[in-house]
């Protein structure tokens, strides 16, 4: 079996995960993943770890060990089957959710992660919202979503998938200080200074740097978009540019300021005004 690097792309949803694993995708030493079920692959061995009626008559430490190695061994089977090139690029935002337990498997994993102002990731989930009125949101009851507001809307999708639970779960690696392997990014720098970052995340992985043509980012991966419903648009542009902030505009003014307020320790941790 050839030896391959693996790392990870476990950004926030709406905030550049498609697009920055493309952009990967074009360096000649990479495979990039589409959304990965790689990470529901690890969380179901590791039910069978834990509930397997045999555990209780196997040595807990031989037990713990033979998980860790089925799994390492196992991702490494995995990437020789999907790939040939040396290093892999997996696209999971459960990653972070599940850092101690990748860490656990993947000693010292890297791990990039892009965040995004929040309100524009609400914004964004509004505008296809309502760009599909006739489109199943797969979140909720349609009938529901549609017959309350805005902020209605933004309440419960801070509470539930796929946002609220990965600010959450991103909280939470924070205040247990596990993101000493982990490079975050602001959605909204990258796309002024793309070459700065991926020089920085290509020291980060450890890797040759590639010089990326910003004009020219062609799309490497395919999603299967209706499985996410009206959040399922994985499509890039061509020509990496930042469009300027409407959230104010979709969401208001109440809406805008009880974000910030309820996500004040999101908006200190990484800068945003």
């Amino acid at each position: 079996m050839k030896q391959q690097r693996i790392f990870f792309n476990s950004s926030l949803p709406r905030a550049g995960s498609t697009l920055l694993s493309n952009i990967v995708g074009h360096h000649p030493d990479f495979y990039v993943s589409p959304t990965s079920a790689l990470i529901d692959l690890v969380l179901g061995s590791r039910i069978g770890y834990n509930d397997s009626r045999e555990t209780a008559y196997t040595d807990t430490e031989t037990w713990k060990k033979g998980f860790i190695n089925f799994n390492r061994y196992g991702l490494a089977g995995f990437m020789n089957a999907v790939s040939d090139k040396p290093c892999y690029l997996d696209k999971s935002r459960m990653w972070a959710a599940y850092y101690d337990l990748l860490s656990m498997i993947v000693p010292n994993p890297r791990v990039v992660l892009m965040v995004r102002d929040l309100r524009a990731i609400y914004a964004s989930m509004e505008k296809k919202f309502r760009e599909n009125p006739d489109v199943d949101a797969k979140i909720m009851n349609n009938v529901e979503m549609t017959g309350i507001t805005t902020d209605q809307r933004v309440t419960h999708w801070s509470k539930t998938h796929p946002v609220g639970y990965s600010v959450i779960k991103l909280n939470e690696l924070i205040l247990q200080k596990l993101d000493k392997n982990v490079l975050f990014f602001r959605y909204e720098d990258f796309c002024q200074a793309p070459d700065e970052h991926m020089k920085r995340l290509y020291e980060f992985f450890e890797v040759d740097y590639f010089q990326h043509d910003w004009n020219n980012i062609q799309q490497l991966t395919s999603e299967n978009d209706e499985a996410h419903g009206i959040f399922g648009d994985h499509k890039i542009r061509q020509k990496l540019e930042r469009k300027p902030d409407d959230f104010q505009e979709i969401l208001g003014n109440y809406t805008c300021n009880r974000i910030v307020s309820e996500n004040r320790w999101f908006y200190d941790y990484f800068r945003y005004n």
